[in-house]
């Protein structure tokens, strides 16, 4: 432990030096989606420990677990007065299993919260209600650190709270007392000065810090804000920028706790007593920034800053967050995307082709679309919905477009999912709503929708406009994510941009615009409307955020979120509290394989040996691309499987809802139907060839062919392979598959540590080598010459592959600490802290 102390204290000797130290943090976040299955091993680890003889309530978190049911609502019901009503309905309707079975591991497991449906969305929760800042135990007083099952728990560092997402099964083993292994980051430095200019939003601000730290290059770095720029940004839009850490590949972006931070508190119904309490205790061990007194230099491992003057408004797309686009720029951009290949900045549309209008018919009135038209709008997701400012922008924006005879067309799908049930009282209050609500932005729910995928579908006309025309459909939205075939399978093209510029391009009806230059459209006076005309000032916002956001919103909303809802506390659970009775005809939760014929003695470290290829990759490939949260196609191995067992097309719901039964999740692993799969040469889809065949398969079905004929199979990939969130289920899959081993140019950090938590060998290629230098086909058997003993094998070191060719290369395996080396050796995380407790026993 002092040895610990001392390396982190000579942080800047010790990191480059990639030094391993344990980390125990003070509480776990879990969200459904990811909570399910985290639930589920621990049910199913406590049947494992009966089976063994042991005391199965060994299972139980020693650090306390907050779980919330968030990401709940699939925008069914959009543009209606009772969509929150309706939708919430129809979840419960579909989602009975997976919420009784979590309202059961309330019960089951101590030191376990869970926050019921309809609450809001995990990270604004955290924000707003569940961060503690510091802990008071007992009268023993020390720092709120939080390790989270969804790569966004980093928005709590705005807070102050060290927080960053990990894979579930990682979590699972930090609620039971396991520290957590980690690499002592370098901290990269970002200085904020200035102020934002007037008509620049905090979304603007972050897609500018997530070029930038992107590009920087920060993957496994803590990254810390500073500067006289600091007091300029409210804890909301603190929040913002440290939400999106995932997105320029930060473990986290922290902002030490200051007066800003304080007066947040105080507004979010923390009691005057806990807050000075927590600022007595920082203060204490110089752990608070006072700006008013001269600010000390600070050693970082690199440098960045920042005029926030500098930054204008922008929007994000259309395939990943980082690829940031002035709004200026955007027409001609949308252009390049247009004429470019196809690629994360292209489409490839002929000339010829671009200017093609598909008319159709709806609701008995003749409408039309083109490239680049909006049919789905949406403000969604926790990076924005946590934010006054940007939410009552918005607001303003609907205001003032009402005001001057604008109005949405009925074919787009819109949709208002806050994060909280503050969010509506606050739109209430300023008024504001009920114009959001004429131009389309009913509240649909709270909780994630449109960012995780949770569209609903398209209105059947719009929808087969798009697919008979091969028209290039976009959608804006206010999230955090549009990697290809998350948002909707239909809209090739998917923006980020802040709430009030969501409504724009709603207003505008698509983003082939200069709003500097072309009208959004015409006001009932006749004359063009620009977005000059409908945007407000900062000063306005400010206005509205001071007169509307009010401490006892926050207070009131949380106060009912402990006596949940009717329909959750109606929910029956199983009597027994100790052993989950599992129901073999569940679609919902299924008992996995995992600790099947587990014994006491590890099994030992693994090569592997004449492995086909299952998968070949180039860049970038997602964990939603792994495995997807969005709807389950009909053509699919998991619909077939739903067919079978009598679950209608109707009720698939998404793989993200289903992560409870392992059999939906590895017919739905590699099944994104934009997968780029290089084996298939050149066709998209969720598809691989079967190498001793030569038949074309989906995934699933090829890795099953493989396994019953007892052959091993690996990925190759290029860089950054697992990117987006930390998806556990993107190392269960591949696991459930048979796949042994991973090649790759680089790994993203979740991903990788999920990866050895599931016994997956991670491996580099060398600097300067890849997939296509060393022209490997993918038609190859691999062999990876392990040795046969732990003791024998260390972190980072360099292994032969060798091929049937009679090729070989070397590459480095990613077991980064002695730890994850001791979890390999048993097979997994999760039987390696089993055998643990019941050596403790």
């Amino acid at each position: 432990m002092k040895d610990d102390v001392e390396k982190i204290i000579d942080w800047e000797n010790t990191s480059p030096k990639q030094v391993e130290i344990p980390f125990k943090p003070a509480r776990v976040l879990l969200q459904d989606f990811t909570g399910v299955p985290a639930v589920v091993d621990l049910a199913c680890m406590r049947d494992a420990m009966n089976k063994l003889g042991a005391d199965p309530n060994k299972i139980n978190p020693l650090v306390p677990a907050d779980l919330v049911i968030d990401h709940s609502v699939q925008v069914d019901v959009a543009r209606s007065e009772n969509a929150v009503q309706a939708n919430m309905e129809l979840e419960f309707q579909r989602n009975k299993e997976r919420f009784a079975f979590l309202k059961w591991g309330s019960s089951a497991f101590h030191n376990m919260l869970v926050v019921p449906p309809g609450s809001g969305i995990v990270h604004q929760v955290n924000l707003e209600y569940l961060g503690r800042v510091v802990f008071n135990t007992d009268g023993i007083l020390y720092p709120d650190s939080v390790v989270g099952t969804d790569s966004h728990t980093t928005m709590i560092d705005g807070l102050g709270v060290a927080g960053w997402g990990v894979g579930g099964i990682e979590a699972e083993a930090a609620m039971l007392g396991q520290p957590m292994s980690m690499v002592l980051p370098g901290v990269v430095g970002f200085k904020l000065s200035g102020k934002l200019c007037n008509g620049v939003t905090a979304t603007d601000l972050v897609l500018t810090v997530t070029q930038m730290l992107r590009k920087h290059g920060v993957v496994g770095k803590f990254v810390e804000f500073y500067g006289e720029g600091m007091g300029e940004l409210s804890l909301a839009d603190r929040a913002t920028i440290a939400n999106m850490s995932p997105e320029y590949g930060a473990t986290m972006g922290f902002f030490p706790v200051d007066h800003v931070t304080l007066q947040y508190l105080k507004l979010t119904g923390r009691s005057d007593e806990t807050v000075s309490m927590i600022e007595a205790y920082l203060r204490a061990n110089k752990l608070f920034v006072d700006h008013n007194e001269p600010q000390q230099e600070r050693a970082y491992t690199s440098y960045l800053q920042l005029d926030l003057a500098d930054v204008e408004p922008c929007v994000s797309g259309p395939k990943r967050p980082h690829d940031r686009v002035p709004l200026k720029e955007m027409k001609a951009d949308w252009h390049a995307c247009l004429d470019s290949q196809v690629g994360f900045k292209g489409f490839a549309v002929p000339k010829e082709e671009q200017d093609k209008v598909a008319k159709f018919s709806f609701n008995g009135q003749p409408a039309e679309l083109k490239h680049g038209n909006v049919v789905i709008s949406a403000i969604t997701s926790c990076t924005n919905t946590s934010n006054p400012s940007v939410m009552l922008g918005a607001g303003l924006v609907a205001k003032k477009a009402c005001e001057l005879g604008l109005q949405v067309k009925p074919w787009i799908k819109t949709s208002l999912a806050p994060g909280s049930g503050v969010v509506t009282k606050y739109l209430l209050q300023s008024g504001l709503q009920k114009y959001l609500n004429e131009q389309g932005f009913h509240i649909v729910g709270y909780g994630c929708t449109t960012c995780i995928g949770n569209s609903g579908e398209l209105d059947e006309s719009v929808a087969s406009a798009i697919s008979d025309n091969d028209i290039i459909a976009a959608a804006v939205l206010s999230g955090n994510r549009n990697f290809e075939g998350r948002v909707h399978p239909l809209t090739r093209a998917n923006y980020l941009a802040s709430p009030p510029l969501v409504v724009a391009y709603a207003l505008a009806g698509t983003v082939d615009i200069d709003f500097d230059k072309e009208p959004i459209g015409t006001g009932k006076d006749g004359k063009s409307v620009y977005l000059k005309d409908i945007w407000p000032s900062n000063e306005e916002i400010a206005e509205v955020v001071q007169s509307s956001v009010l401490p006892d919103m926050f207070k009131s909303t949380y106060e009912a979120i402990t006596k949940g809802n009717p329909m959750w506390n109606q929910l029956p659970i199983p009597s027994s509290t100790t052993l989950y009775s599992w129901d073999p005809n569940s679609t919902y939760i299924h008992e996995p394989p995992y600790f099947k014929d587990m014994t006491m003695d590890p099994p030992g470290p693994h090569g592997v040996k004449d492995a086909f290829c299952l998968l070949k990759f180039g860049d970038s490939i997602t964990t939603d691309h792994i495995s997807p949260a969005g709807s389950i196609h009909k053509d699919s191995p998991a619909a077939k499987y739903l067919l079978e067992r009598g679950v209608a097309p109707k009720d698939f719901n998404s793989y993200g809802s289903r992560r409870g039964n392992d059999e939906v999740m590895a017919r739905g692993t590699f099944a994104n139907i934009r997968l780029v799969n290089k084996l298939l040469n050149g066709e998209v889809g969720p598809k691989t060839i079967h190498i001793p065949t030569g038949e074309k398969h989906y995934v699933f079905n090829a890795a099953m062919k493989y396994k019953a004929a007892g052959q091993d199979t690996i990925v190759l990939a290029g860089a950054e392979y697992g990117s987006g969130s930390s998806r556990d289920w993107a190392a269960k899959g591949p696991a459930l598959l048979g796949v042994k081993a991973v090649i790759a140019k680089s790994f993203e950090r979740i991903h990788r540590s999920n990866l050895v938590g599931m016994g997956i060998i991670p491996l580099c290629f060398k600097p300067g080598e890849d997939v296509d230098t060393l022209a490997l086909t993918g038609h190859e058997r691999y062999t990876i010459d392990l040795p046969s003993k732990i003791s024998e094998i260390r972190p980072g070191q360099d292994i032969t592959v060798t091929t049937n060719t009679g090729k070989s290369f070397t590459c480095t395996v990613r077991f980064d600490t002695k730890v994850e080396l001791a979890y390999f050796d048993h097979g997994g995380i999760l039987p390696y802290v089993i055998r643990n407790l019941i050596k403790q026993q």
